[in-house]
């Protein structure tokens, strides 16, 4: 089969479940997403592809799930494919998420190996097939601490690029050639060229700013950015225009590919402002809050107020800030978010919500890994490089909404043991590996 004309929709970064604190963001978020998939239902798409982090948690509030559940199967029951790979949130080893619960079930086919290779092995690409279309789709999930960039390396795409149709790639981190400039020394990502070369489409996600250029030897390449996203950084980036909030459309004519942003988070009811209170007593700093906030006000809006500061003779937690106090909170509005001393961000560009600490830990493993290899050797170590990377990132998982200590730390044990070799290894279990 060729390579044909036809319509796909390509999202990434939904993180659904994501302002845990705030409801009513969360709820803007979660009809962000909504309206992101009901425009896959109106502009007719064949498939769609989720390029990581459709949950902002592994295991997240069922309520949060359940209508973003029923959306998918609402698509799937009238004829669209969804391809998904997990993002460094949703992603969580040797354990079970909603991303395995809702696979299989059939609500989507998981387009990346997730078994971890050692060390110096070649993996070869495996590829699904859209069978309508004859679009090969293939992909590498993300994982925490900027660890999957291991995965790139080596990889044998051959049958892939041999593939007579259109082929696409999905993959969950930066590409460091398309950030902007002010932000490639603070992010750690992948070069264009550890991607695979020669296909036609990378759907690109983990970076919540929209992107398009071209992957190697050609090809489109997107990113298109958070649905709605999961910090003040995030709202304010798609308010000042730099990048779209919704989810991609593209038009394949002939085999060429072209994209379009669908936007569908509610930026006319999101108001991203600052209010400064160094040098303010505690009483005009009050004043001054509920004065601004005041000002910004209208009924259905959410407000996101960044207080820069702090009182002569007061503290900003004196102020009552987080309460619902009507002269704080006017009660028209739709919600308010509370965001103190915010981060300035780096000179000369936008900023960016990206796991800033999870890619400086990468980096450091990386580096520790390089710098000790003689010695490593010397001491008679046996864990591998890849055993080591796959502990640090069990380690590294953040505890999920709703679950208890106990648990938390009973699966980080299990997880830490099993990267050791010590528990449930693949030679204990008799399973091959990738």
């Amino acid at each position: 089969m060729g390579r044909g004309s036809f319509v796909f929709a390509h999202l990434a970064d939904a993180h659904v479940g994501a302002w845990a604190r705030d409801a009513a963001v969360r709820r803007a978020l979660r009809e962000s997403v909504l309206g992101a998939l009901r425009a896959v239902d109106e502009r007719e798409c064949e498939f769609l592809l989720v390029s990581g982090d459709l949950f902002h948690t592994p295991v997240p509030d069922p309520a949060e799930v359940a209508p973003i559940a029923a959306a998918l199967r609402g698509l799937v029951d009238r004829g669209r494919r969804i391809y998904v790979i997990y993002g460094s949130h949703d992603y969580v080893a040797q354990r079970t998420s909603w991303l395995d619960v809702l696979a299989e079930t059939g609500l989507f086919l998981k387009a990346a190996p997730e078994a971890v290779r050692v060390d110096g092995s070649r993996l070869t690409l495996p590829f699904l097939v859209d069978r309508p279309t004859g679009a090969a789709i293939a992909g590498i999930s993300g994982r925490s601490h900027g660890l999957d960039r291991q995965y790139f390396s080596g990889l044998d795409t051959e049958a892939l690029r041999a593939h007579d149709g259109f082929r696409i790639f999905q993959y969950h981190a930066a590409v460091e050639e398309y950030l902007p400039p002010n932000l490639r020394e603070h992010v750690k990502g992948l070069r264009r060229d550890d991607l695979p070369a020669g296909l036609d489409y990378y759907a690109g996600g983990h970076i919540h700013l929209t992107y398009v250029g071209e992957g190697p030897g050609g090809g489109l390449l997107v990113n298109p950015g958070a649905v709605f996203g999961t910090s003040v950084t995030d709202i304010e980036n798609g308010l000042a225009g730099r990048g779209h909030s919704g989810v991609a459309i593209v038009t394949v004519d002939g085999g060429r590919p072209s994209v379009e942003f669908v936007d569908t988070a509610p930026r006319g009811s999101l108001r991203v402002f600052d209010v400064a209170l160094d040098g303010l007593s505690g009483e005009a700093a009050r004043q001054v809050v509920a004065e601004r906030v005041r000002a910004e006000s209208a009924p259905g809006v959410l407000l996101f107020p960044r207080l820069h500061g702090t009182p002569v003779d007061a503290s900003v937690g004196t102020l009552g800030i987080g309460r619902r106090d009507p002269e704080l909170v006017p009660p028209e509005i739709g919600g308010i978010h509370w965001e103190i001393d915010p981060p300035t961000p780096a000179a000369g560009g936008p900023a960016i919500s990206v796991d800033a600490e999870a890619n400086l830990l990468g980096e450091t493993l990386d580096r520790l890994l390089a710098e000790t290899s003689d010695e490593r050797s010397a001491a008679g170590w046996t864990i591998d490089a890849a055993s080591l990377r796959e502990l640090v990132a069990e380690l590294g998982q953040p505890i999920s909404d709703g679950e208890s200590r106990l648990d938390y730390e009973t699966a980080r044990v299990d997880a830490a043991l099993r990267a050791l070799r010590v528990r449930g290894s693949p030679a204990d279990q008799g399973a091959d590996g990738a």
